[in-house]
């Protein structure tokens, strides 16, 4: 690690890489060098400005486009003290409404996954179709014409598919999604999202406020200290990390590699083993150092396109290795692999901001030879991955084990005491490096959120 560090270039995966690259290094934006007030990890006021000027006015991702693959199918998204129905209607159009009759207000669905013809209201057997329309009142006769001229249609929520995922926002007058997502769009658009099918799905209650949880997962700077295990097969140091307009970011993590911080890097680690089964190569057979396992995998994964039954050609040497976690503002990230995605969501509590929902879920694109599921997934011992049926969602309550693997354990046991730390009156704010450049740029955009 003896390179000179220029923050405005930072570091680069492919130096190399020509503008229409997938790991062309983004044009630096200058976020500044403010300490933000650590009020905004726990005070309840900023929590209600949150809700007022940005969740409420922003696009989120509400889940996965294959969680709709029939007319009917629907699902609920929880996101603060809003529930909204994502459904397929007979027309094939994907549509949001919030889960809520006009009647009285009673909620239309409870369960988290269905599939109907209509929505019945449990109250008063009010019926809808699944384009929002009402198709029934009981005893219409009984009410005046003046009740209800004034609105008897499920309340519509923005909502619009891009890269394989449902958006919705509840601002009528949001910015178009396309402009949104800016550049992310076209970069997300290469794995085909939407040809994978979720394989597991787990949602974990953490003693944190959101964006505790956001800053953790957007950086490689604790890696070292927190997640020594990582140290063998992955590049924390020399990572990129790429910010875009929007709030939008991105880091290149390699893969199969030793971290440079490490003093012998010519070992082929268990974790380096691992890819190379994934990747077809028997580890028992490989003649290559650490820093020459990377080279290889990619490779041998070119030349065993076709026999997977994936299209490698659109992808760049890096994208066949390494993890590109994608930030999409304000509280997503997403590890992106051409054999799979790692979704997961920091979705705040809806009354206490101390608490955040940890929402995971793992994307699988089905291949025709026999190798299996990449063990980089961490997918539990007997996980159906052909994708005929949807996994339930496992709900961890707040104190529970998590069970996620090693290392999202090892996160979901720290950040209860960085969220403490953050309480005390000794603590003036993070003090953000350039390696924590996605953490300043996220919360850069939200404060623009909450000024406006």
């Amino acid at each position: 690690m003896n390179k000179p560090f220029d923050y405005r270039h930072a570091w680069q995966v492919n130096p190399q890489a020509k503008s229409t690259d997938a790991d062309k290094k983004a044009p630096f934006i200058d976020n500044g060098t403010k300490r933000p007030d650590p009020k905004r990890y726990y005070d309840r006021d900023f929590m209600d400005q949150e809700w007022e000027k940005l969740w409420t006015k922003v696009w989120t991702i509400a889940g996965p486009v294959s969680d709709l693959p029939e007319a009917g199918d629907y699902f609920l998204y929880e996101l603060g003290r809003e529930q909204i129905i994502v459904v397929r209607g007979a027309d094939d159009v994907i549509r949001a409404f919030y889960n809520v009759c006009p009647h009285r207000g009673n909620r239309l669905v409870f369960e988290e996954f269905g599939s109907a013809d209509n929505f019945t209201c449990a109250f008063h057997s009010w019926k809808f179709g699944l384009a929002g329309d009402n198709i029934a009142i009981t005893d219409k006769e009984t009410f005046r014409e003046e009740v209800l001229c004034h609105g008897t249609d499920l309340s519509g929520v923005r909502c619009e598919v891009a890269c394989g995922l449902v958006f919705v926002s509840m601002d009528p007058d949001v910015m178009p999604l396309d402009e949104f997502l800016g550049p992310v769009k076209d970069m997300l658009d290469a794995y085909d999202i939407g040809k994978m099918h979720v394989v597991h799905h787990a949602r974990n209650d953490w003693a944190a406020n959101w964006k505790t949880g956001v800053d953790a997962f957007y950086e490689l700077y604790h890696l070292h200290a927190v997640h020594p295990e990582t140290q063998g097969c992955m590049e924390d140091y020399y990572a990129q990390y790429d910010t875009y307009p929007n709030g939008m970011s991105r880091m290149i993590v390699p893969f199969a590699v030793p971290s440079s911080r490490n003093d012998d890097r010519t070992q082929v680690d268990p974790g380096i083993q691992m890819m190379l089964g994934d990747a077809g190569i028997d580890p028992a057979t490989f003649d290559g150092s650490g820093l020459e396992a990377r080279a290889a995998i990619q490779k041998h994964k070119r030349a065993s396109a076709a026999e997977r039954g994936l299209d490698y050609d659109k992808f760049s040497d890096a994208q066949l290795t390494d993890s590109f976690p994608y930030g999409i503002f304000p509280n997503v990230q997403m590890g992106c692999h051409p054999e799979g995605v790692f979704l997961m969501r920091f979705l705040p509590h809806p009354t206490e901001p101390e608490r955040f929902y940890y929402d995971t879920c793992t994307l699988y694109m089905p291949t025709k030879d026999d190798h299996g599921v990449p063990q980089w997934m961490g997918l539990p011992e007997g996980t159906d991955v052909s994708g005929d049926i949807r996994p339930d969602t496992i709900h961890v309550a707040l104190g529970e084990k998590p069970n996620l693997g090693l290392v999202l354990d090892q996160d979901s046991e720290l950040l209860p005491h960085v969220q403490k730390g953050i309480r005390s009156q000794g603590f003036k704010g993070p003090l953000w490096g350039e390696q924590e450049t996605r953490l300043r740029h996220f919360h850069t955009e939200l404060d623009r959120y909450l000024e406006k």
